[in-house]
């Protein structure tokens, strides 16, 4: 299990899943946040809790929370269920203990032009924030 907290403590989540990576994106949102993400589904393996506030540009499909104390980039989160009933959910490990994320492989995403994974070279969460 990893946790996760915003500056102030207000906004938490909860993370009871192993993540394979965190994903790195360079799309317009994710590179001003400077967020790597870890992904599952709302209440089956992560939990979130506390007040946030939540930024949707246009019609996009996922609304991105923060904290409205301290700006804490928590998570974000799909606007809609799927097909199966299902939320899927990505929270900041950014917010979480060094320790606790550190060995994680980092995904290089290209949010921004391709929309597709970029190869890993092999850096992990502890090798971003030397």
């Amino acid at each position: 299990m990893i946790e996760g907290a915003c500056h102030c403590g207000q906004v938490r989540w909860r993370f009871e899943s192993e993540p394979d990576a965190a994903t790195a994106c360079n799309c317009t949102a994710c590179r001003r946040y400077g967020a790597l993400w870890i992904y599952g589904w709302q209440d089956e393996d992560v939990f979130v809790s506390g007040e946030t506030q939540a930024y949707r540009r246009g019609h996009m499909v996922l609304g991105f929370h923060f904290c409205p104390n301290c700006g804490g980039m928590a998570y974000w989160r799909a606007v809609d269920t799927g097909p199966d009933g299902r939320r899927r959910l990505a929270v900041n490990v950014r917010l979480a203990e060094p320790e606790a994320v550190a060995t994680i492989p980092v995904q290089q995403f290209d949010g921004l032009h391709s929309f597709d994974d970029l190869p890993r070279d092999g850096r992990r969460v502890a090798d971003l924030w030397f």
